[in-house]
């Protein structure tokens, strides 16, 4: 279950495997300093498993996704209501430690 509706928005960043239990970062782009993170987990799916992190509970707006530091590494649109998705890529490494899981 995800809390979306009206304003408020999901995102789901998907991962390789080995980011397992790495935290990546998201911000609004108008506020960098305002960060919040989630742990990639694996998820169970009719298919297999994959890995992700899911973020819900976001007003709608667009938000930095934080490779390391002070670098983001993609841009992405939230809107009210609906489920962003975003696709870390393979060579990009978080810079967050990894949290046991």
């Amino acid at each position: 279950m995800l809390n979306i509706g009206g304003g408020i928005g999901a995102l789901i960043i998907y991962t390789p495997g080995r980011l397992h239990g790495h935290e990546i970062e998201v911000s609004p782009a108008g506020a960098p300093q305002d960060r919040t993170h989630a742990a990639v987990r694996a998820r169970f799916v009719r298919g297999g498993v994959t890995f992700c992190v899911v973020l819900d509970a976001l007003p709608e707006g667009r938000y930095l996704v934080w490779q390391q530091g002070d670098t983001p590494l993609a841009e992405v649109e939230v809107r009210g209501g609906t489920v962003a998705e975003f696709t870390w890529p393979a060579v990009a490494v978080p810079g967050r430690t990894p949290v046991p899981v």
